[in-house]
């Protein structure tokens, strides 16, 4: 088979460009199909990259940390007995193609030459199942597709398969294989970043009795590398220390997060409203309602209920600005702030007013999970007419957030505190009250109108019965 380019792959439409954050093979190393090859960040997610065949990785054309467009050339594959100039040529030759309506991922094909001498025709049935690329290939190269079993949906014969079946036989070099990617599957019992797994298999660090310092105590790579020990240093008379700071470039993901929220702080007119709730009935109902409803909803997964609840109520906040018209939407789409590894992200809860409590909690922990794993979607992230940022769960009192446009509003929530307050004939208790702050966008939502939501959430969390309607 011919050397071929893997390009930078395509992920949803608005995509346009893409970081190599890591090679997870090296250059020269054999991989086989369905191994990881690469992860590559977008604006929003890290993926993982896998082999759509066998073959060796050639040259490296893009490093590790570098970003280009989709299309661009990453790297070349082939076969181990492939020429160095073939592949030279291939890289210095390749040209993108266009991707302005691509969606795949992995290699695209590279050009051939002509074949010095005409491949025998063999017939392929018209009834046989198999891809129009693949049957063209195959006569191309005179290959017998009824001898090939297919692996595509229902036993279809792909183009991978054609191509699989037209490589020669490769010579036998005697020995077992030798597995060159790294398996974490011994530590799938640990809560751990899969580069922190990989690292520590590495290492031959072990993750037993480890704490993360990632969120929600999950393990990551500085975790690990923390525990890796430096060769011993000769001894020395004693020098001054060097504090010189270590240089973290940010990720496409962290790029995109501090040029979107300056864009906001910059374009968007903020204005910020703050009240206290009290939760007492909250706290004392929902252990009940839990058991009632089979779920460990948190009191997070409660006030977000409320919150697209009071969206719906008072529809001017449900909306999102585009330029000089305002979007005002029946449903509550409301984001979810997670902070996950890589930085901080907004998945989106669709339909949360449609939604019960533990319908939204088991929601938000699936996209959680995602989230801390790197597997969000842009079906996940695109959109959202309102955002809930809940810090409380960190200690902080209160707090206003940046808006996430186009939303024109967001809710920040700060932990549950205990206030003593006085009654009206001067006796006096403690109450169980939560810190909100609402930031809306002036040119959209006045401040009647966030004061009004304001309201409607309040009612419905000082007074949860309603949140069960």
């Amino acid at each position: 088979m011919a050397v071929r380019a893997f390009t930078m792959p395509k992920w949803g439409i608005e995509m346009q460009q893409g970081t190599v954050a890591e090679w997870l093979v090296a250059e020269g190393d054999a991989f086989e199909k369905g191994q990881l090859l690469a992860l590559i960040e977008t604006d929003k997610i890290t993926n993982e990259v896998e082999a759509e065949a066998p073959g060796v990785l050639k040259k490296i054309v893009t490093g590790a940390g570098e970003t280009q467009p989709v299309g661009a050339l990453l790297a070349v594959f082939g076969d181990a007995d492939d020429a160095d100039d073939a592949v030279e040529a291939l890289a210095s030759s390749f040209k993108p193609a266009d991707t302005s309506t691509a969606a795949g991922r992995g290699a695209a094909p590279a050009s051939k030459a002509a074949p010095a001498a005409a491949a025998p025709k063999v017939a392929i049935p018209q009834d046989l199942a198999i891809s129009p690329e693949a049957r063209r290939r195959a006569e191309e190269n005179g290959v017998d597709v009824t001898q090939i079993t297919g692996t595509g949906r229902n036993g279809r014969i792909t183009l991978q398969d054609v191509e699989q079946a037209a490589r020669p036989a490769a010579p036998a070099v005697g020995g077992e294989p030798v597995a060159n990617a790294v398996g974490t599957e011994a530590l799938d019992g640990h809560y751990a970043s899969p580069l922190a797994k990989r690292l520590a298999l590495l290492h031959k660090v072990p993750l037993e009795g480890m704490t993360g310092t990632g969120p929600r105590g999950r393990i990551s790579k500085a975790d690990v590398l923390a525990r890796i020990e430096p060769a011993p240093a000769p001894a020395q008379a004693r020098v001054a220390i060097d504090n010189s700071p270590e240089i973290l470039p940010m990720s496409s993901i962290r790029k995109t997060i501090a040029r979107r929220l300056t864009e906001a702080k910059q374009s968007i007119p903020h204005f910020y409203l703050r009240t206290d709730v009290k939760v007492d009935a909250l706290v004392k109902l929902r252990p009940t309602a839990n058991l009632i409803l089979g779920a460990k909803a948190s009191m997070n997964d409660y006030i977000v209920r409320a919150a697209a609840l009071a969206l719906v109520e008072v529809p001017d906040v449900n909306i999102q600005v585009h330029g000089d018209a305002i979007h005002r939407f029946p449903d509550a789409d409301v984001a979810v702030a997670v902070a996950a590894e890589r930085g901080l992200v907004t998945p989106i809860i669709r339909g949360a007013n449609r939604l019960r409590v533990n319908e939204i909690s088991e929601a938000i922990k699936g996209l959680v999970a995602r989230a801390q794993a790197g597997r969000l979607t842009a079906t996940d992230l695109d959109g959202g007419t309102f955002t809930v940022s809940n810090l409380g769960m960190y200690g902080v009192d209160q707090f206003d957030a940046i808006i996430n446009p186009p939303q024109g509003a967001i809710l920040a929530v700060g932990a549950s505190r205990k206030v003593w307050a006085e009654g009206s004939e001067g006796e006096g208790r403690f109450e169980n009250r939560i810190g909100l702050s609402l930031s809306c966008d002036h040119r959209a939502i006045d401040g009647a109108t966030g004061a009004r939501f304001l309201q409607a959430l309040k009612r419905l969390l000082e007074e949860p019965e309603r949140l069960f309607g």
